[in-house]
């Protein structure tokens, strides 16, 4: 499951946004936090520096008209892969 999971924000990605190897970026961005996978989520410093900068900003949708209507980002945040906390 982690594997369907955006580094930065944890949201469930049904395309696998590193592809089935694990390795293989799609380059898609990510609905909630707008991460380009495979560019600001290459590593964990950049993984963590770009939720840090998305959650300064208010870590508003970067697709509003995706958004939950019972979204709370505290909760979808407990998703992001471990090794990218």
């Amino acid at each position: 499951m982690s594997e369907h999971l955006c580094r930065v924000c944890g949201l469930y990605i049904e395309e696998l946004p590193w592809g089935e190897d694990g390795i293989s970026p799609t380059y898609e961005i990510c609905p909630c936090c707008g991460v380009e996978f495979g560019n600001e989520d290459y590593t964990v410093k950049s993984a963590k520096q770009y939720r840090a900068e998305w959650m300064k900003k208010g870590s508003r949708w970067f697709d509003p008209n995706e958004k939950p209507n019972d979204w709370d980002v505290w909760i979808q945040l407990k998703d992001v892969p471990q090794e990218f906390l």
